[in-house]
């Protein structure tokens, strides 16, 4: 038997008395009863294999919450349509990125993973959503403002200035309670929270205003030290990475400026190695800190302990992902398994905004 039906076998042994523990939190409509977790709701776009930047402000928190929320997390291949036509890698990249999901720890059986695009019910409530919100506000999203900075857009498309729209329709169709996102997140949260009311207050109460959950280490400078990590930037460390290609871009991470050789007084608070240090060796942060200071401990010396490090933390991670990489059947009955129990929701939900909005 595989690893993940394995899994998923002892899932069902757990509720399987009565209903199941599903069950017994819902009615006939699939409305959720009594006591119980709250729900999240969180995703990404299918990138393909993802970086240090992707496990720190996103994939971390999500793993550390699955055992105290009722989580569901989606692949949103749909939000790539929003910038750019191009789907010809999206089979591949959304594969590759839930291999990572589940090599980093993320449990299929406590976390239903699914493809957006394989439930219609997000593109019918994102259609009335999209009644519930005018283009001004769109417009001032500080978010879409930057994106459109950052990938040099010069006309932006509806599908694009609404994909808050799009995002709110992800959560509240699965009537997230709470989101884990980063600060730069949080201004889709309140389109969510604000399309929430409006729909509420205009038809009657179906919706719940979800809340952000923030990331402690919602971002993570990228090697070049200007941005955060892209794979566009060619700034990143994959978590597929193996020792030696992390110390080869561990060598050419940028650190003080004015720190030419060992020996040269450094300032850690400006230095990005000493940043990941603090995320990946905590315990050793107050002796590297007072050695660079000092100059006992010079540059390269400091990458390859960083490197190190790092290395230690991916090893479980990689040696996972060599196991699904070659068990890929595996990964698609993840998928299919997850976009089963997504309907279910999707269904109750979309029936109860039906009965509401009174059409059909």
């Amino acid at each position: 038997m595989n690893e993940w039906r394995r899994k998923r076998g002892k899932g069902k042994e757990k509720r399987g008395k009565g209903k199941g523990e599903r069950g017994k939190r819902k009615d006939k409509r699939g409305k959720r009863k009594g006591k119980m977790k709250k729900r999240i709701l969180s995703g990404m776009r299918p990138t393909g294999k993802l970086h240090l930047g992707h496990y720190t402000g996103a994939l971390e928190n999500w793993i550390r919450l699955q055992d105290s929320y009722d989580n569901y997390h989606l692949i949103a291949d749909w939000h790539v349509l929003t910038t750019s036509l191009d789907t010809s890698n999206a089979y591949e990249d959304t594969i590759d990125m839930v291999i990572d999901w589940l090599a980093a720890g993320l449990d299929p059986v406590k976390s239903p993973m699914f493809r957006q695009s394989q439930i219609k019910e997000h593109t019918e409530l994102h259609l009335i959503f999209s009644m519930l919100i005018t283009v001004n506000r769109l417009e001032r999203n500080p978010t879409v403002k930057d994106q459109i900075r950052d990938l040099n857009i010069e006309n932006i498309t509806y599908g694009h200035l609404g994909y808050p729209v799009l995002q709110a329709a992800d959560i509240l169709l699965y009537k997230g309670d709470c989101v884990p996102v980063g600060e730069d997140q949080v201004p889709h949260i309140e389109i969510s929270r604000e399309l929430a009311r409006k729909f509420n207050f205009a038809f009657g109460h179906v919706f719940p205003e979800p809340e952000p959950l923030l990331t402690q280490f919602s971002r993570l400078v990228g090697l070049d030290g200007n941005a955060k990590m892209s794979k566009s930037l060619g700034n990143t460390i994959l978590l597929a990475d193996e020792a030696e290609v992390v110390k080869g871009k561990l060598k050419k991470a940028v650190t003080d400026p004015q720190k030419m050789r060992k020996g040269d007084p450094g300032r850690p608070e400006v230095c990005l190695v000493f940043s990941y240090h603090k995320k990946y060796s905590p315990e050793e942060t107050g002796e590297i800190d007072a050695d660079c200071r000092s100059g006992k401990l010079g540059c390269v010396d400091c990458k390859m302990r960083c490197a190190a490090m790092i290395s230690s933390f991916l090893e479980p991670i990689i040696e996972k992902r060599k196991y699904y990489e070659s068990h890929r059947g595996e990964v698609m009955d993840v998928l299919l398994d997850g976009e089963r129990r997504a309907r279910v929701t999707a269904e109750a939900t979309m029936g109860e905004v039906r009965e509401k909005v009174r059409l059909g």
